[in-house]
């Protein structure tokens, strides 16, 4: 146990240092891994193909097919690294097939939506109200990433330039045009922000109430809460407004490369998906432009 220990140690330290994963993958990898070893009872060397394949099905009724596929991700990943140490010949997840996905396609909301959420913030309640709104402003209008929001730095917001400098995953800087809704907001919410509780969180952009930085959960009840109050019966998250965003700049003609860079991904693929168009609009888009029309 002393010796899977070490190798979990040592499989988490490549992950954060040498892969650069965010620390919710890391610990979610490392979990993952964690917790087959302990199902099975073997050490990380003596595990076989036929092992995971009954570890997996054991496991298919409290998982989603989507949870089932980044459950083999994660072990996959692990049984290279031990390749990579020479402590493996073999990876013995590669002939095993991963669940085939269907299309998922996140909960999108109408323009009118955002307005309404944006519009359900009391900004005359104080300090958080102004907040909240400057939150919600960015998250659509700069299309962040909770974690992003959530690790913003006041420095990293150029006001009189309109920009935002984002560090995403990986540790990958990115910048975002602020436009004048948002840019206001977060000018607004500077103006009444208070002290931060210890000088380390002085250029945290957004704080809770006891000065520290805003968890994930909080903005997430934050969402949660005014979606309600506006009487959105959608089932959203942060996430939808950076879906949202994405969907409305291709709707609105935007160059799907352009949102690419924006919402920071690394496959355009990835912002295909995200912004749900179709076949036929990519079959027009292409047909309008062919050199042979």
């Amino acid at each position: 146990m002393k010796e899977d220990s070490r190798i979990l140690k040592d499989y988490r330290y490549y992950l954060r240092m040498e892969r650069r994963l965010s620390p919710n993958t890391v610990a979610a990898y490392g979990r993952d891994v964690a917790e087959l070893l302990e199902a099975l009872e073997l050490e990380p060397r003596a595990v076989r193909t036929e092992d995971i394949e009954r570890y997996l099905a054991s496991r298919a009724g409290d998982l989603s097919k989507r949870s089932q596929a980044r459950l083999l991700s994660s072990l996959r990943s692990f049984f290279d690294w031990l390749i990579l140490e020479g402590e493996r010949n073999d990876n013995p997840c590669d002939r095993i097939d991963a669940p085939k996905l269907g299309r998922y396609l996140p909960e999108v909301l109408s323009v009118e939506e955002v307005a309404a959420i944006l519009d359900s913030v009391d900004t005359n309640a104080g300090w958080t109200g102004l907040r909240d709104r400057a939150i919600l402003e960015i998250l659509y209008g700069c299309g962040l990433r909770v974690s992003e929001a959530c690790g913003l730095q006041i420095s990293h917001v150029y006001l009189q330039e309109g920009f935002v400098r984002v560090v995403g995953k990986g540790d990958k800087e990115r910048l975002v045009p602020l436009g004048e809704l948002a840019a206001d907001a977060f000018r607004n919410y500077l103006d009444a922000r208070p002290q931060a509780a210890e000088p380390a969180f002085d250029d945290v952009a957004f704080l809770n109430k006891n000065g520290r930085p805003l968890s994930r959960v909080a903005i997430f009840n934050l969402v949660k809460k005014q979606a309600l109050l506006a009487g959105v019966r959608k089932e959203i998250s942060p996430h939808t407004f950076r879906h949202s965003f994405a969907t409305h700049l291709i709707e609105n003609g935007a160059d799907l490369r352009i949102v690419q860079e924006m919402l920071g991904h690394e496959s355009i693929l990835t912002t295909e998906i995200y912004t749900h168009i179709d076949t036929a609009t990519w079959q027009r888009a292409i047909l309008d432009h062919h050199p042979r029309r």
